[in-house]
């Protein structure tokens, strides 16, 4: 899908930010920083702009937070309802990546009665293959 696409699949109207921000999240490999967001931003846009056009797409599920340790927080692209809340997150130790993974199967954990979830977050630590396979 293209930036233009998700744009209107969200009733989003287009602007060169929006589609600059979703295609840099969209080409990355990995949840990115809003600073490395930026970075790889092309086009120069001043900082209000930036950030209006960051809320908006996060308030309307074209993108989504990951919060790792209430420290470092990182940005994918989203999916639409149960399917964003559903999904893991694999954060790296050693190289600080952090990956969706592929939405969870089941229900999420057994609630106590009279008790309603909302979202379930999963993060699961450890190393990536890519730090993995450098030791070696």
């Amino acid at each position: 899908m293209k930036p233009v696409e998700v744009l209107t699949s969200h009733n989003l109207k287009r602007t060169s930010c929006r589609e600059g921000i979703i295609e840099v999240i969209m080409n990355a490999r990995q949840a990115l920083s809003e600073n490395e967001i930026r970075e790889r931003l092309h086009g120069n846009y001043d900082r209000s702009t930036f950030y209006r056009s960051f809320k908006t797409l996060e308030e309307h599920n074209v993108i989504h937070r990951i919060l790792i340790d209430n420290q470092v927080i990182k940005y994918a692209i989203g999916g639409s309802g149960a399917t964003r809340k559903e999904h893991a997150h694999f954060y790296c130790k050693e190289c600080h990546a952090v990956r969706c993974l592929d939405p969870l199967s089941g229900k999420g954990p057994n609630l106590p009665e009279g008790y309603s979830g909302d979202e379930t977050v999963i993060i699961v630590k450890g190393t990536c293959s890519f730090c993995r396979n450098s030791r070696n």
